[in-house]
């Protein structure tokens, strides 16, 4: 009587014993970024949600409830935030829409021409003045502060909205990226062929170049917005009349009196809630110029 040998399955080729239903080395290493980048989003994202659940509570609840529990005051905040010294704090958003939005647009119309010309044309000191501009992208905004309060001061235009302003214009960074998105963006043969056909510099750049270049253009205003909407040292320089301040200024005056007047702690927490809705607005408004074709202007043209 013959028996049948049973024999145990052998394991999968390159598996140990022990090991079956883990999974491999090399996706448990591929989770470290994600872990990581979940961590870091955690870590940003939590202010803001305190911030969200805070501007909902009311001064007594703000100081006995648990943090991230929802309170019931925020149309009340909101009301008085509005009626503090007669609605100063929209006074304080619309400066700050005026100084990032015109600045931001003047900034990147600056950015545009300049760096256009320094990804197309050749020039002598080309590189020099590249190099010099990202020298100034490395300068930390702190050390230049103090030297553009005294030449602004030296043409008396101090306190106004022009030395807020001004200083914003020209941004280094801004005109790096120009510079890198317009030599990927805009062919050379693209440019000649304009030029063949009896078309200006200016109507090159216009009709052709600029179209092309709108999805780069769109990220240096946006980073420019940003950065002028959160900007707080150069106006605290610049500026000693509180109607002209941004919203920064503005909620820093109100946190400074809040030490003296608790009360007005869920003012400066409501306010700082209603400064960031501008810029997720923006950023939903302006993100679909990203999914433009790089060649849809020059189909256009």
């Amino acid at each position: 009587m013959s028996s049948l040998a049973v024999g145990k399955p052998e394991a999968a080729t390159g598996t140990r014993p022990g090991t079956a239903g883990r999974p491999p080395l090399r996706s448990r290493i591929a989770l470290v970024p994600t872990i990581t980048l979940l961590l870091g989003a955690l870590y940003c994202l939590l202010p803001v949600a305190w911030v969200v659940i805070a501007a909902t509570k009311s001064g007594s609840e703000l100081f006995s409830t648990f943090t991230f529990l929802p309170g019931s005051g925020f149309t009340d905040n909101v009301k008085e935030l509005s009626a503090y010294r007669d609605g100063v704090y929209w006074k304080w958003m619309g400066n700050s829409a005026l100084y990032a939005g015109l600045g931001a647009l003047l900034s990147t119309a600056v950015s545009a021409i300049s760096g256009y010309a320094l990804a197309i044309y050749r020039f002598r000191g080309r590189e020099a003045v590249f190099s010099v501009l990202l020298a100034g992208v490395l300068m930390p905004p702190v050390i230049l502060a103090i030297p553009q309060y005294l030449l602004l001061a030296k043409a008396d235009i101090t306190d106004s909205y022009a030395s807020v302003l001004l200083p914003l214009i020209l941004s280094p960074y801004g005109i790096y990226l120009a510079r890198i998105y317009a030599a990927a963006a805009v062919p050379a043969d693209v440019v000649e062929a304009g030029r063949m056909d009896g078309a200006g510099e200016w109507r090159i750049f216009t009709r052709v170049a600029l179209p092309m270049m709108i999805p780069g253009l769109v990220t240096v205003f946006l980073f420019q917005f940003v950065a002028v909407w959160n900007n707080f040292l150069l106006p605290y320089i610049m500026l000693s009349d509180d109607e002209k301040f941004p919203i920064t200024l503005g909620l820093f005056t109100l946190l400074e009196q809040g030490a003296a007047t608790p009360a007005l702690y869920t003012l400066v927490i409501t306010g700082a809630f209603l400064a960031v809705l501008p810029l997720i607005a923006l950023f939903l408004v302006i993100q679909r110029f990203w999914s433009l074709d790089l060649l849809s202007g020059a189909v256009k043209s």
